[in-house]
């Protein structure tokens, strides 16, 4: 997995590619969000239309990000949900914890 990110309107916007499975990649992730957090950056996206697939590990990943920033006052909110993980939110009911939009656009005017 590679992420890149980048700020826009006072959101921060993160943008993996690849597969989000676990290891040295979901590490990545995981602590991008944190930096974030710890920034004081409260508005997060992530960007999730370069994402091939993603397993437990990184639905693990979400949780924790979106827990943190709430518990910080801050927001986490989906991006380009592609057809694959938005199955995968489904199966496990987490379409409902989780704001997802069609695009990155309509995020940013969420908040």
């Amino acid at each position: 997995m590679k992420l890149s990110d980048y700020e826009k309107d006072g959101v921060f916007i993160l943008e993996p590619k690849g597969k989000i499975m676990g290891g040295p990649d979901a590490t990545l992730l995981h602590e991008k969000l944190h930096e974030c957090i710890d920034q004081g950056k409260k508005k997060v996206i992530i960007n999730l239309s370069g994402v091939d697939w993603m397993n437990s590990t990184g639905l693990g990943i979400l949780i924790s990000g979106l827990t943190t920033l709430r518990n910080n006052d801050g927001e986490l909110k989906l991006a380009n949900v592609t057809d694959k993980i938005q199955s995968l939110l489904t199966i496990t009911k987490l379409v409902t914890v989780f704001e997802a939009y069609d695009s990155v656009e309509e995020a940013l005017k969420s908040f």
